[in-house]
């Protein structure tokens, strides 16, 4: 008699009022609420008697499959291989009590699996130097169901998780790897790849529970080039290189999909591990400056040019650059370098230098169709239709301001879009001036078209 048959046959012993096929069918409705890949037939029939309030006991000695993890089963021996590992963190109990627990995905040829290690078990030597894809036994764990009735491996007081350097017909972490481009909606246990499309900005907040937390936000460029957002809950700045290359590559082990408000979106956790291509040591940067401005924060913004002819954003919350004027070379030791953002802080220096090799901004001039899809320019153009304001309101009831200009060179037109506070910077234009436009990002806009639109270190120039 196979193992699902003996189960069955309990199961029928202990409410001979059911029927199998009753039973069966209360089965198939388990597998499909938890859905498919993370529930087996014996797993369901432990939740199908807890319901019934039937106890079926089961130990398990021999190495399994992940997929054939079962809820109940004890003694649990299986190889796999780790996807990812969230920091060790402490919860208190209702009764004053604490106990620590860690969580680490593993993964084998059929599916994934969350490890919980309860208390001790959850600092074990050796856990903080496990990377992606290193291969490891757990040894007499027992199984339980998580939130969504999945089978969730748990690793007491009596199991135990060891590395192992044999032999495994596990795949290896890179034959699991995801391009962005070909993501899905609803997918979890994922490892994405792709190249940096924006910026990395921080994201403070109070969470649910009142306490204050932290997230990394930024996009992830595909082999088609689309963009998608990326928000890590629970992770900041520190985790990152400090040099991080324009289009650097990036890995995510261990990120879900949904879909949000603006498409197709990647979210990670605090057991996410990131890996970004970049440097840990800052070289000095040399740039012109061409306008400060202050950020709804209070922090001083710049806007420069490097010799490569790039324009470069400064985030300086030291206030440091504030001494300067417009067309200083610079030379900066920032704290950090991310794509075309530096960071100055207190720890940085910067000095007014001379150096002619460095660009001013009528070398910096882009055509308007060369512009292309999440990056900064300077542009020169004519106004063909004067600014006009207008009042959105955004589906949270917020009523924001746009202002919009159609502006041409002789290549191409485009609309200029500023929106709140950038909103004032179009206010003294009118049709026919000829402008330049420093540090405009180019957005998706209407029919397939890019509009540029103006950021908190935009620049409009009025050519006398």
């Amino acid at each position: 008699m196979s193992e699902f048959e003996e189960l069955i046959s309990k199961l029928l012993e202990k409410v001979p009022e059911l029927s199998r096929s009753v039973i069966e069918e209360r089965i198939n409705e388990k597998k499909e609420k938890v859905g498919a890949g993370y529930l087996t037939d014996q797993g369901a029939i432990f939740l199908v008697a807890a319901d019934l309030g039937v106890s079926l006991e089961q130990t398990q000695n021999a190495e399994v499959a992940i997929k054939d993890l079962y809820i109940g089963a004890k003694e649990v021996t299986l190889e796999s291989r780790v996807l990812n590992i969230s920091p060790t963190k402490q919860f208190t109990k209702k009764d004053g009590s604490s106990f620590s627990l860690r969580t680490i995905t593993v993964y084998d040829n059929n599916s994934t699996a969350s490890v919980k290690l309860w208390d001790e078990k959850a600092n074990l030597p050796g856990l903080e130097e496990l990377k992606p894809g290193d291969l490891i036994k757990i040894i007499k764990a027992y199984v339980k169901s998580d939130l969504t009735g999945a089978p969730t491996i748990n690793i007491g007081s009596g199991a135990s998780i060891e590395t192992s350097q044999s032999e495994s017909d596990i795949v290896s972490i890179d034959s699991k790897i995801t391009d962005v481009s070909e993501i899905k909606d609803d997918q979890r246990d994922l490892i994405v790849s792709g190249t940096l499309g924006s910026a990395m900005s921080l994201l403070e907040f109070t969470n649910s529970k009142g306490q204050p937390s932290k997230a990394l936000k930024f996009r992830l460029k595909g082999e088609n080039k689309n963009l998608v957002n990326v928000v890590l809950w629970g992770k900041d700045e520190s985790i990152l290189p400090k040099v991080i290359g324009q289009d650097a590559k990036v890995k995510l082990f261990g990120v879900r999909t949904k879909t949000g408000m603006q498409g197709l979106e990647i979210h990670g956790n605090d057991a996410t591990i990131i890996n970004v291509e970049g440097d840990t040591e800052i070289q000095p940067t040399i740039v012109r400056l061409l306008a400060i401005e202050k950020d709804q924060a209070g922090n001083t913004t710049g806007l420069a040019i490097d010799k490569s002819k790039k324009l470069v954003r400064i985030t300086d919350v030291a206030n440091t650059i504030g001494s300067f004027a417009k067309d200083d070379i610079l030379e900066c030791m920032p704290s950090k370098i991310f794509g075309n953002t530096i960071q100055i802080d207190q720890d940085s220096f910067v000095r007014k230098i001379d150096d002619e090799t460095v660009p001013t901004v009528a070398e910096i001039r882009t055509k308007i169709t060369e512009v292309s899809e999440g990056n900064d320019y300077s542009v020169e153009a004519i106004v063909l239709k004067a600014p006009e304001r207008k009042d959105i309101q955004t589906k949270s009831g917020e009523n924001i301001q746009l202002s919009e200009m159609f502006v041409e060179d002789d290549s191409g037109q485009v609309w200029i879009k500023g929106w709140r506070q950038q909103a004032d910077l179009m206010d003294s234009y009118t049709l026919g001036d000829i402008i330049t436009i420093l540090g405009v990002n180019a957005r998706p806009g209407l029919e397939g078209k890019l509009d540029l639109v103006l950021t908190p270190y935009s620049k409009i120039i009025k050519k006398n």
